[in-house]
């Protein structure tokens, strides 16, 4: 199941510096950022292979997560807070706020045929 972990940030009177470092558990082959969305929900999709952790780097959405078993719904609104997100997690995004901006990085590169579209069934 998907989860939240905490990112270095160092604060002094200067602001904050967040590191990304030895904390994903995979090598980065994709980035990418989502940006300007209106009241349209993103994603709607897992994966067969890879691995992505979420970082809303200014402003906030939601990610609601199902591996099939449970489903939560994840609150990112601090650039401190990254969302790791398993393969058999199908995931969608809404609630940006006008301001987000949602980072993601990959563990693999680009590949249509690793998606999976279809969400689990509901058990209720």
């Amino acid at each position: 199941m998907a989860n939240i972990i905490d990112l270095t940030t160092h604060t002094d009177a200067r602001g904050n510096l967040t590191v990304i470092e030895k904390v994903i558990p995979f090598d980065i082959k994709r980035i990418f950022y989502i940006y300007g969305v209106d009241d349209s929900t993103r994603g709607g999709h897992r994966h067969h292979k890879t691995i992505q952790a979420a970082v809303c780097i200014k402003g906030s959405c939601v990610i609601r997560s199902n591996n099939g078993i449970e489903e939560q719904d994840f609150v990112l609104n601090s650039p401190s807070k990254c969302l790791l997100i398993e393969p058999q997690d199908w995931h969608i995004m809404t609630d940006f706020t006008p301001d987000a901006i949602l980072m993601v990085l990959a563990s693999e590169f680009f590949d249509r045929n690793d998606y999976i579209f279809t969400p689990y069934e509901s058990k209720g």
